[in-house]
């Protein structure tokens, strides 16, 4: 049998550096209720929210996604001849083909980089740090840039009660490399396709195209909610336990930003102590599904809420059913 030479890759991968942009139109409850008849204290006490954001005139997902890539590469101290992979996720990117990624490439003035999207909702951005962590230690690219980008504002009914408030735009980026020591953990995810019909679209892209119909996001809310107190909530206490990190351990806990009620839930869950910084960016920013987790750790950064160094577990969940988690060292 003939031998087949491979590629060495690094033994280990961490996060270099991590960034967000959020658009410039602030949605606050009020203009929501001018929507739906819905009010602003009803809002928060189910979600959390005061307000979200949303893109304006002149602002679109691969603008917001181009914005954060650019800051999360220039903390990275890299080059942009150095990034040699970019992974979207998204399921903003309105059209079949081509993929934001190598446009987004372009855009940046990368040459050559490879670049896919990935469509896995809310848990986007922990799907594609666990490939861009596989594909550093597998030496198929040395640094890859992370990108979870949404305008979920574009495909929301602004007219349902059960959806219109919960929805948000933005973007967060962070890049992976090789590291001497680990600085990701492994990744406990997986699916339940069973489920598809809890979070699905209205109708399929060539329908609405054929049929002249919009294409919203439509959710069963309780559903979602039972899951995530539940079997989510398991799977961040696996997520932990295969990094070999107890909850003392823990310095941050950055979940997904679907609704307060759900993270306070997996905190009971996890039993995390009082000194963990939680993430709680939904207040102010609302669901931006796959570029959630990426915008916390930024804002967690930023604020110096949390510092460089600490460790963070990170879990994502949506419609797929999907989700992801990882223990990771923040850059």
């Amino acid at each position: 049998m003939t031998t087949i030479q491979a590629r060495p890759g690094s033994p280990y991968a961490r996060l270099y550096s991590v960034g967000s942009a959020i658009p410039s139109r602030v949605v606050d409850n009020e203009e929501m209720c001018t929507y739906i008849d819905s009010s602003d204290e009803w809002i928060q006490q189910r979600t959390g929210i005061t307000e979200r954001r949303w893109i304006a005139e002149g602002e679109d997902a691969q603008s917001l996604a181009k914005k954060a890539a650019e800051s999360a590469i220039e903390r990275s101290g890299l080059s942009l001849d150095q990034i040699d992979a970019v992974i979207v996720s998204t399921v903003s990117q309105y059209k079949q083909t081509p993929a934001m990624a190598p446009l987004l490439a372009a855009d940046l003035g990368l040459q050559d980089a490879a670049a896919f999207d990935i469509g896995a909702a809310c848990a986007g951005f922990c799907y594609g740090v666990a490939q861009a962590d596989a594909l550093v230690r597998s030496g198929a690219a040395t640094h890859v840039l992370v990108v979870g980008v949404e305008t979920l504002s574009k495909i929301t009914d602004l007219h349902d009660r059960s959806t219109a408030f919960l929805f948000a735009d933005g973007a967060g980026a962070a890049v992976v490399g090789p590291s001497e020591v680990n600085g990701i953990g492994p990744v406990e995810w997986g699916s339940d396709g069973y489920q598809a019909e809890v979070i699905d679209m209205t109708a399929d892209w060539l329908t609405a195209v054929e049929q002249g119909v919009p294409s919203y996001v439509k959710m069963n809310g309780q559903a979602v909610f039972r899951w995530a107190t539940g079997y989510i909530a398991d799977a961040a206490k696996r997520t932990l336990e295969a990094a070999g990190i107890t909850p003392d351990q823990l310095d941050c806990f950055i979940p997904h930003q679907a609704n307060n009620r759900i993270t306070d839930s997996m905190l009971r869950h996890l039993k995390l102590p009082e000194k963990v910084v939680v993430a709680r960016t939904i207040k102010q920013l609302g669901n931006t599904s796959a570029a959630s987790v990426p915008i916390a750790m930024d804002e967690l950064l930023s604020s110096g809420q949390a510092k460089s160094g600490d460790t963070a577990l990170i879990i994502g969940f949506g419609a797929g059913l999907v989700y992801a988690g990882q223990v990771v060292v923040l850059p």
